[in-house]
């Protein structure tokens, strides 16, 4: 078996992290946007989404659950590196990142720094007889483990992560109205370029942590720029019929459901087989579709559900406009670059 390079490590280590986080982000970001769908805005607007007892127990369990994100990123990046062992430093690294405001980026490191803490820590003591291994699980591992995570967080790791998580997260708050609509086009672009590779993942990561800092407004043109690719292919597919196969045809209806619920793998077979014709089109039209819902100010709670969580999103006129502008943009340039299809 061929050895993975760093790069490669490093890669898939982080993913399993995010691969495990997902579900908390999605169903916990899920239930707080519903909370806002079945509350009363009119009996406190300072409560809003916990005024009713319905949208008051919706938030708490959406907040509960999405505030285990940043401790199961850091958590599963720790157990890809180092095994079981290292879901406690992880766990408890991100969850010392997440209290200090350190955020994402703290949380990040915190799962590597939680995973080779214990890798170090099997090499240290090794001489200790393998008679004896529950002892260095149960006890040795998570009390040196911790330990040295948690010093390491407190000290090293967390002032400065934190320090420039504020930063940013006050130049995201004082952007101009033009800004915001070059950082629309640039997320959603990402989330076209690649399809669920890892632009396409570090926008979407990037929306999460503007979320979760209370920016909804990256959300929004994230997942409108996520949405794109499948409908506009499906578009073409409809529009366009001698550039595509009847297989592709076939295909692109399912598209239409895809690109709807925020699913731009879809689109991954046909970029594959016309990646200099549908690759260009599709980032052009998500980037257009991204600029449009920054300049709508258009505003997403929900981190998942494409045009299924309209209802919470803010301005959802324009985040309508914004998607059909978008799709009209890649299905038109996708038709008059591709070739007619050789059946």
């Amino acid at each position: 078996m061929k050895k993975q390079s760093l790069g490669q490590q490093i890669y898939e280590h982080l993913m399993n992290g995010i691969n495990h986080m997902l579900p908390f982000v999605i169903g916990g970001g899920l239930l707080m946007a519903l909370a806002f769908l079945f509350d009363d805005y009119s009996v406190n607007p300072a409560n809003f989404g916990s005024n009713t007892p319905f949208a008051a127990m919706l938030k708490q369990i959406g907040d509960l659950a999405f505030g285990f994100m940043l401790p199961m990123l850091a958590g599963y990046i720790a157990v890809s590196v180092a095994g079981q062992s290292g879901l406690v430093t992880g766990f408890i690294g991100g969850m010392m990142a997440q209290q200090s405001g350190a955020g994402f980026l703290g949380a990040l490191l915190a799962g590597f720094i939680g995973g080779y803490v214990i890798v170090l820590l099997s090499k240290i003591l090794k001489f200790i007889p393998k008679s004896f291994e529950g002892l260095k699980v149960m006890l040795l591992y998570p009390l040196l483990g911790l330990f040295v995570v948690g010093v390491i967080m407190m000290f090293v790791v967390n002032p400065p992560v934190a320090a420039l998580n504020g930063a940013i997260t006050n130049t995201l708050t004082s952007m101009g109205d033009s800004s915001k609509v070059v950082l629309g086009l640039v997320v959603a672009a990402m989330m076209a370029v690649d399809m669920g590779g890892p632009l396409n993942k570090s926008a979407y990561m990037f929306a999460v942590v503007c979320l979760d800092a209370g920016n909804a407004s990256v959300m929004a043109a994230t997942i409108v720029g996520g949405m794109v690719p499948a409908t506009s292919i499906a578009l073409a597919t409809t529009l366009f019929k001698n550039k595509f196969t009847a297989k592709e045809r076939e295909a692109g209806l399912t598209n239409y459901i895809l690109g709807m619920s925020f699913i731009t793998e879809g689109a991954i077979s046909f970029a594959a087989s016309d990646p200099l014709r549908v690759l260009p089109s599709v980032t052009l039209g998500s980037a257009v579709a991204g600029g449009l819902a920054m300049m709508f100010n258009c505003a997403s709670r929900a981190p998942h559900g494409g045009i299924f969580v309209l209802p919470v999103i803010e301005n959802p006129m324009g985040f309508v406009i914004a998607y059909i502008g978008g799709v009209l943009v890649a299905a038109v340039m996708m038709g008059l670059l591709k070739k007619p299809a050789q059946e």
